[in-house]
């Protein structure tokens, strides 16, 4: 059963919904999809637009990604089911220069990104915020699974109640300008009353699959991308341990990640304790072309340092204070202590016990310990020595 009235009261727009335009982002997957019926069938005057990223007639070929060809016309059918105007989007040349882009020179670095964030960041929330209120809208909404709440007039995020759906990670990086016209309805439901609720909009996406990678990123093969868009800039190296002694050859350093264990290409070590057998990646080198190699325990991690900092709130009034600090999409938030450098808009994070498998490039996402499902804001990891450096 949809609760319309809580729908409406969520909003949080004056008036009656059929005095507001809502602009849904529709990606052709069923989160968006529901997005956009739920808000129809609760009265609000709805407009759907999607995003072309990429070149049409590749992205007719790649299935199970948001904003492919395929995709474009599932977010088509479920607007003509709704009988709702639907727009597309040709951001391509946008995309390729404020995503991908970054997406490559980070790889190149020997860092890890994060190219759904920039996405938010860039593309979806300031070009087609334009758009939307060009077109007029009152809100723009999206299918996250993030919940919007307003508190002493000012609006907070908080993450979705499905927690294994959640999306607040990648949603960091949301102003407070944003987040006055961002509205996110599904965030209070979980992925099985989405589908049950497409099921009962009869939407032809109602079975459709997640997607599970990134939109550009066919089967997950980042480095495949690097070398396309940079053919000629990655050169074999040397693998060593931790005493620089050679230990075997790569083809890039962009096929591997800090903390990788598995598909190396070396094997573990003879001759040593079992607990230092097992090597995983502790650095990427990118000045020297290196993959450095070593027991786990160098991969221990206490600090880091984050920069282009983000608040959705007013700044913390004290320079030092305790936070919740989530450093994966996956993982949960951990207790560290925050020090604020505000003239530079960068922080250190001191972990409460050390962490592995950090690394740059990756977002350090902050929660109020105090109320564990709100978004603070974060940054993007600049440094993260560990043991070995």
């Amino acid at each position: 059963m949809i609760n319309y009235s809580q729908l409406i009261e969520d909003m949080d727009l004056d008036g009656k919904p059929s005095d507001h335009r809502i602009v849904v982002a529709m990606s052709g997957g069923v989160d968006s999809s529901v997005t956009a019926a739920l808000l129809t069938n609760a009265g609000f005057d709805v407009v759907g637009l999607t995003m072309q990223l990429y070149d049409h007639g590749k992205a007719l070929q790649k299935k199970g990604a948001c904003c492919a060809g395929s995709d474009i016309n599932d977010a088509r059918s479920v607007a003509n089911k709704l009988g709702i105007p639907h727009y597309v989007l040709n951001y391509e040349n946008l995309f390729q220069d404020q995503v991908m882009e970054d997406f490559v020179e980070s790889y190149l670095k020997g860092e890890t990104p994060i190219p759904c964030v920039r996405c938010n960041q860039t593309v979806k929330f300031t070009d087609m915020f334009d758009r939307a209120k060009k077109l007029g809208a009152s809100a723009m909404a999206t299918g996250h699974y993030i919940r919007r709440k307003r508190k002493l007039g000012i609006p907070t995020l908080h993450r979705g109640i499905d927690s294994s759906k959640d999306q607040s990670y990648f949603l960091f990086a949301t102003t407070n300008e944003q987040l006055e016209f961002l509205r996110f309805p599904l965030g209070s439901l979980t992925k099985d009353e989405t589908r049950n609720a497409a099921k009962l909009y009869d939407l032809k996406v109602a079975e459709k699959p997640d997607s599970q990678d990134i939109c550009f990123v066919p089967e997950g093969k980042y480095a495949d991308v690097v070398r396309k868009l940079r053919p000629g800039s990655i050169d074999k190296g040397n693998i060593v341990d931790i005493n620089g002694n050679i230990l075997g050859q790569h083809d890039g350093i962009i096929d591997y990640t800090i903390g990788q264990r598995k598909g190396i290409g070396i094997g573990g070590r003879k001759g040593v304790e079992d607990k230092d057998s097992k090597l995983y990646v502790i650095q990427l080198d990118a000045e020297k072309n290196q993959v450095v190699v070593g027991p786990k325990e160098f991969l221990k991690c206490k600090e880091i340092e984050i920069s282009e900092c983000n608040w959705i709130m007013d700044k913390p009034r004290k320079n030092c204070s305790k936070v919740l600090v989530k450093l994966r999409n996956s993982s949960e938030p951990i207790p560290g202590e925050i020090s604020i450098n505000f003239e530079t808009n960068t922080s250190e994070l001191i972990f409460d016990k050390p962490q592995y498998g950090v690394s740059t490039g990756q977002a350090a996402v902050l929660y109020n310990p105090n109320d564990t499902s709100q978004v603070l804001g974060g940054g993007w990891i600049t440094k993260a020595p560990n043991m070995f450096r």
